[in-house]
């Protein structure tokens, strides 16, 4: 599967640079970041949440978890929550787990973690589950003019570290224990 066309040409007439990356299988931010061997910092999850009445494109860290109280007084709403997974297919017209942070394409607002602007580069959904998109997140501002706030925590969990490509672990050989034998 490839990035959908109407996405590439979203992105093709927006006319800002990005680089589409073929990848295996994948259907998280998460094993993304594992697959392409890139920092969890640099991936981009993207979610879609239910203010009140309207949705919203939501991007973070994959390396982070969604402050909802954060993001409801950014957006100052009375009420948040994660869409429903039909949502995906019903209003957005995509498979579920496949949204891209390009709001502008499906006429939603997007909301930034003001975290992901810190870096060079970052690497986002590419509308498919073999396919993502590496963008600067100045390109990305500048085509879809998000809502920007501070929305994302550290993940509370440990995450692996990240072997470089041409790099292998090589586990140590465990030291041998010398037996001492007693004399009777």
């Amino acid at each position: 599967m490839a990035i959908p066309k109407p996405l590439l040409n979203y992105l093709q007439k927006s006319k800002i640079n990005f680089e589409p990356v073929t990848h295996k299988t994948v259907f998280t931010a998460f094993d993304l970041a594992r697959t392409l061997r890139v920092d969890f910092k640099e991936v981009a999850k993207t979610l879609v949440v239910k203010g009140d009445n309207s949705y919203f494109i939501v991007m973070l860290s994959a390396a982070q978890m969604l402050d909802f109280g954060a993001l409801k007084k950014l957006l100052k709403v009375k009420k948040i929550e994660i869409a429903r997974e039909k949502v995906m297919e019903t209003v957005f017209k995509i498979p579920m787990g496949t949204i891209t942070p390009f709001a502008g394409f499906y006429k939603t607002p997007l909301c930034l973690d003001k975290g992901l602007l810190k870096l060079k580069r970052i690497v986002v959904g590419g509308g498919s589950y073999n396919d993502a998109i590496k963008i600067k997140p100045a390109d990305l501002v500048k085509l879809e003019k998000p809502i920007v706030g501070v929305f994302g925590v550290k993940a509370k969990i440990k995450l692996p570290k990240l072997v470089k490509p041409g790099k292998k672990k090589v586990a140590k050989p465990a030291k041998k224990k010398s037996a001492k034998r007693s004399k009777k």
